[in-house]
């Protein structure tokens, strides 16, 4: 059994020397240590040996266990080496060469606009506040003054989720959260998405952003209102652009008004993209309704306010001079690159 130990040991040294590749080493340690190789089947036949035998046969057949169990190791790693430096040879980079270029994006033309006017409003002493998409009929209707038999809900037909849940037609309703919290003054805006089921054509989506705006505080009046939103145009589209306000009617507000801004492709001159008139409607406003003051907790006698709203894909179409809204959701990347 010596003899039968000391060959399997033999072969499998000159075996590992010889070996080339990592396959070759994992195919030897099943041959010569796995549970049916040769060193395990001579250990197998240890019973049969005398009882002096035994102790000494036994410390052999571990010596020799131990010693190809190094020996392989010895191999791999000079193996494991060897295919390192084969690789360093044949995978050399060169560094001397120009690196591919990769692509970066960049904004949406409406993650820019919404950015901007964001900034514009920050820098005026706004707070960014942002509020639920999936909103109570409350607070998209009933709490803006807009009950359920008002004729506003018409224009504003959305998509009903039921038990009083829809998705908003506008960001009104963070107006109304905030003042709920009764924390005076308020000054904020809140863009974000809103809903309503329009068709889409090129003025027109069911998805689509506003940007809508609330400053609650004593003794705010009409001129408070005309004064930051003629800084916020000019901020937004130069120095030179001037405001026009008009008398409307929103249920919101009391009185209301809707907000032009001199047309940027005449400057105020008068040409196709105004339609002669040298300005281009923006945004509506108006003096916060005393009902939804109350409605709201504040006191409409110790407090005033103004709110205003615009929809924020009009501006971008406006500021770029982009004649199809379609333009803003189809994500094509040539129109895309222009910005």
């Amino acid at each position: 059994m010596k003899d039968m130990l000391k060959l399997i040991h033999d072969k499998a040294i000159a075996a590992f020397h010889e070996a080339t590749e990592m396959k070759d080493i994992e195919d030897m340690k099943v041959k010569y240590l796995g549970k049916k190789g040769e060193l395990t089947a001579i250990l197998k036949e240890m019973g049969k040996l005398s009882a002096e035998e035994r102790p000494i046969i036994g410390q052999l057949a571990n010596e020799v266990r131990q010693d190809i169990e190094n020996k392989l190791e010895e191999a791999k790693k000079r193996l494991e080496a060897a295919e390192i430096s084969k690789r360093l040879e044949t995978e050399k980079i060169d560094v001397t060469m120009p690196g591919k270029p990769q692509p970066s994006g960049h904004k949406h033309p409406m993650s820019i606009v919404i950015d901007e006017i964001s900034n514009i409003f920050m820098g005026m002493g706004y707070e960014v506040i942002e509020g639920p998409e999936v909103e109570q009929e409350y607070y998209n209707f009933e709490a803006l003054n807009i009950p359920a038999n008002h004729p506003a809900r018409d224009e504003q037909d959305t998509f009903y989720i039921g038990n009083g849940i829809l998705l908003r037609t506008q960001t009104s309703p963070i107006q109304v959260r905030t003042m709920e919290k009764g924390k005076m003054p308020i000054r904020m805006i809140s863009p974000g998405t809103v809903y309503r089921s329009d068709e889409v054509d090129a003025t027109h989506s069911p998805v689509f952003h506003q940007l809508e705006g609330l400053v609650i505080d004593k003794n705010i009046t009409m001129g408070d209102l005309k004064g930051a939103l003629a800084v916020f145009a000019k901020e937004l589209f130069g120095e030179d652009t001037k405001v026009r306000f008009r008398p409307h009617h929103f249920p919101f507000t009391e009185p209301s008004a809707e907000m032009d801004v001199t047309c940027f492709a005449c400057g105020g001159e008068g040409c196709r993209v105004c339609k002669g008139e040298g300005y281009i409607e923006l945004l509506g406003c108006g003096m916060v309704h005393p009902k939804v003051l109350k409605m709201s907790g504040i006191d409409p006698d110790e407090y005033s306010g103004f709110a205003f709203g615009m929809g924020l894909e009009r501006v971008a179409m406006q500021r770029y001079g982009i004649t199809d809204m379609r333009l803003l959701f189809e994500n094509d990347v040539k129109f895309l690159k222009q910005f």
